[in-house]
């Protein structure tokens, strides 16, 4: 099993973004995938999350509406579009593997996911 995370990078504040995490060793149908970030000095937080068992989807208040989660399934692959980036975005930003649903319950917490890929980094600047 392994996850593969993309994407990251430097942007001016406004900017867009998308990261991808993709999988290997399984398939996404019973999973949920969710993403992670860390800021220096401060705990991980989970930011989305998308399960396809029952198509749920979760958003930290921090990130709706300005972040979108989908899967492309023919790809393995799950990717977080992120819109209207503001410096507090700056962070390394992980994926992760669970099988839970739904995401709407279990999506933000990091004990409910079986495995992690590597990070990538987001920076957010002008």
């Amino acid at each position: 099993v392994q996850l593969q995370a993309s994407g990251g990078g430097l942007v001016h504040p406004g900017g867009s973004l998308r990261l991808s995490c993709a999988a290997s060793g399984f398939t996404l149908d019973y999973r949920a995938i969710g993403w992670f970030r860390q800021a220096p000095g401060k705990e991980r937080e989970g930011i989305s999350c998308i399960a396809n068992a029952d198509g749920s989807t979760y958003y930290a208040d921090s990130v709706k509406g300005r972040f979108t989660i989908s899967t492309d399934n023919s790809k393995n692959a799950v990717y977080l579009q992120m819109n209207s980036l503001k410096p507090e975005d700056t962070a390394v930003y992980y994926c992760a593997m669970g099988s839970f649903v739904p995401c709407t319950r279990y999506g933000a917490g990091q004990q409910y996911y079986d495995y992690w890929g590597q990070g990538t980094q987001v920076t957010v600047s002008s």
